[in-house]
C-alpha cells in the first residue's frame, strides 16, 4: 500500500515506532506482535501490545486496550484531538471501539486482506451510515510492521 507523502505528519513516524515498540513486547510475552499508540498533540497519552495469550482474552488487542487507557488518561469515552497508531490494520471489533472512542485520526503499518476493517475486507472506518469517520492513513512503517508479523508466523510453522 502507497502512503501519500503528504499526509504524513512529523509525529507520524514517532507514533508508529511507539506502536512498533508495544508489538515487540507482545511478541517477547508469546502474543502476536501487534502494538498501538495513542497521541495527543505529539504528546503519547496510552499504548499497549496485543495480550489476548497474558489475558486469555479474546479481546484483549492492542487498539482496545490502548483506547481504553488513553480514555482512563483523559478522563472520559470521547478521544478528542488523538491519533491511534497501529501496525495492524484494524479488525471489525477495534474499528467499532474506534468509531465510539471518536478517536478522529488512524495510523496504521501493515494491512490486513483477511480481517482488516479499515478498506480491505470491510470499510467500518469510512462507513456513512455511521456518526463518525475518522481520517485514514495506511501504510506507514509498513515493511517494519509487515516484517514482525512475517517472523513471528513463519517461526510458528
Amino acid at each position: 500500500m502507497k502512503v501519500e507523502q503528504s499526509a504524513i505528519r512529523p509525529e507520524d513516524s514517532e507514533g508508529m515506532e511507539l506502536a512498533l515498540a508495544e508489538a515487540r513486547k507482545a511478541e517477547s510475552m508469546g502474543d502476536v506482535p501487534i502494538g498501538a499508540a495513542i497521541l495527543q498533540g505529539g504528546r503519547l497519552i496510552a499504548s499497549a501490545g496485543n495480550q489476548r495469550e497474558q489475558d486469555l482474552d479474546p479481546t484483549a488487542h492492542a487498539e482496545l486496550l490502548a483506547i481504553r487507557r488513553a480514555a482512563a488518561a483523559l478522563g472520559g469515552w470521547r478521544l478528542p484531538e488523538t491519533t491511534l497508531y497501529v501496525t495492524l490494520e484494524p479488525c471489525a471489533m477495534c474499528a467499532g471501539a474506534i468509531v465510539l472512542a471518536r478517536i478522529p485520526r488512524v495510523v496504521f503499518g501493515a494491512s490486513d486482506p483477511k480481517a482488516g476493517a479499515a478498506g480491505s475486507v470491510f470499510d467500518i472506518l469510512g462507513e456513512e451510515a455511521l456518526n463518525h469517520r475518522p481520517e485514514v492513513l495506511a501504510g506507514v512503517m509498513e515493511v517494519e510492521s509487515a516484517a514482525l508479523l512475517r517472523q513471528f508466523f513463519a517461526a510458528r510453522r
